[in-house]
Order: C-alpha cells, then sequence, then structure tokens
C-alpha cells in the first residue's frame, strides 16, 4: 500500500511526522468501452487542434480559464511555491467531540502511521484522545486543496478522515411535512427496530449484485444463457399498522429460522 500524503501532525511545538494511507480499496468490476462492430477497446487521446496532433503526457500543462479561451498557467513550482510551512503539516486547530460532527461531513478515510521514531509521540497524543473522547479537527494542504481533517483514534492507531467544507454540503431538497403519529404507531415502529438491533458486523455484508455480476460475467465466457434474477417485488401494504405487524412478524421468523 502506497503512502497518499506525507506530512507531520502539528499541535504547538508538537510535530509528529506520519504519512496517509488510503483507508479503502475498490473492489467493483469495471467495463470497458467497445466497438460495437469490431470488439475493440475503444481508445482516448489527447489532441491539440491548433498543433493537429495527439499530446504526449510531458507536454502538458497546468492552466486556469480565467475568461472564454484564455488560460494562465501555473507550473508546479508556482503552486509549491504559494504553499506555506503550515500548508505541509497536519495542523491541528482544536479538539471537538465526535457525535459533535455531523457524518455528512465525511468525505474519505486514510490511516495515520507514525515514522520511524515519532511513535513515542503519535502514541502519546493517541492515548490522551482515546481516553478523553475527543478527536483532533486539523489542516493540511493534499495536491492543490486544503482540507479539512479529522483525527480520529482507534484502539489500535488513528484514522484521518477528510472532510467536506459547509459550502461544499447542498441544501436539503425540500423540507419534510409536519405528519401526525400515534402512539400505537410509534409503539409498533419501535418494537421493529428493536427486533432488529443487534452489534454490527461489517464481515456480515458484501455487495451481493457484485457476486452476480461475476457469476454473470464467468458464464458468458463459458458461453452460457444468464439467468434472469428474481425480481418480485413484496406486496404493497397501503395500511401502516398493518405493514408493521407484518415486517415484525416476518424479522422474527428470520432471526428464529422458521421463514
Amino acid at each position: 500500500m502506497g503512502v497518499s500524503h506525507k506530512g507531520a501532525i502539528s499541535l504547538g511545538l508538537l510535530y509528529i511526522p506520519v504519512g496517509l494511507y488510503t483507508a479503502t480499496r475498490d473492489n467493483d468490476i469495471h467495463f470497458n468501452q467497445l466497438c460495437k462492430d469490431t470488439k475493440e477497446r475503444v481508445r482516448y487521446k489527447k489532441y491539440c487542434p491548433s498543433c493537429n496532433k495527439e499530446v504526449k503526457p510531458e507536454e502538458i500543462i497546468k492552466g486556469y480559464e480565467y475568461e472564454e479561451g484564455k488560460y494562465v498557467v501555473m507550473t508546479e513550482e508556482e503552486l509549491e511555491k504559494i504553499k506555506t510551512k503550515k500548508d505541509k503539516t497536519i495542523h491541528i486547530i482544536q479538539f471537538v467531540n465526535l457525535p459533535e460532527i455531523d457524518p455528512i461531513y465525511y468525505q474519505k478515510n486514510y490511516y495515520a502511521i507514525p515514522e520511524a521514531g515519532a511513535e513515542k509521540a503519535f502514541e502519546l497524543l493517541r492515548t490522551v484522545m482515546l481516553s478523553e473522547g475527543k478527536v483532533a479537527l486539523a489542516k493540511t494542504v493534499i495536491g492543490t486543496r486544503e482540507n479539512l481533517i479529522v483525527l480520529y483514534p482507534t484502539a489500535d492507531g488513528m484514522i484521518a478522515k477528510t472532510l467536506y467544507y459547509q459550502d461544499e454540503i447542498a441544501p436539503v431538497p425540500r423540507q419534510l411535512p409536519k405528519v401526525e403519529l400515534t402512539e400505537a404507531e410509534i409503539s409498533m415502529a419501535r418494537t421493529l427496530v428493536n427486533t432488529l438491533t443487534k452489534p454490527f458486523d461489517a464481515s456480515a455484508y458484501k455487495d451481493e449484485y457484485q457476486e452476480r455480476l461475476r457469476n454473470a460475467i464467468m458464464q458468458k465466457i463459458r458461453g452460457e444463457d444468464i439467468v434472469e434474477a428474481d425480481s418480485s417485488e413484496p406486496n404493497n401494504v397501503i395500511d401502516l399498522m398493518e405493514a408493521l405487524k407484518r415486517t415484525i412478524d416476518m424479522s422474527k421468523q428470520q432471526k428464529t429460522g422458521t421463514a
């Protein structure tokens, strides 16, 4: 696993060199685009209309369009020049209680791993944050973006979660209407929630669609026909209480294995 970003956690005079490693991986099946007639893969070329030729990667530079058709060029050296010393560190701004951060702001997870020689300072910070029930709110520049980051201590390490800024969160498309609920409906719904409540186990879940997709691909490779999956839909029960009652009964049957 390659390091995504190298920096240092900075807190006052405390300086802890760390690497951020991507904590997730893409297991999805990806299709290539093919020519319908030849079944060959479609290729995309980067082309300059003025030069009338394909442009190689080493011939490409970065530019910002400030007016239509007008660009200002920014070199990698110039982008580095505008970074301050603080930009190159994971600068802790404050500590907060994790429940105060709305999950809608979470963007991407990284493992924060201390560099050689920084393990003790890293462990000190992790231990105190964990015992106090706090997470650290920090900032750092990754690429050309200043990221807001939460450093989240775990039992055996630390996770760095990048956050969206508030102005990047779209407003709710419409407000939900106010509705009246009866005590019986609330009680029945509470029973349903309690019936389906159990400890979270991530290993119990998998992408079943991806499994069916892999099986379908293997069937095609073997020259077999793809069998249509069960596409039946549950009965549409209009009465809310009846729907809740049936769902509770189904949940209890699934728990006892009598379905």
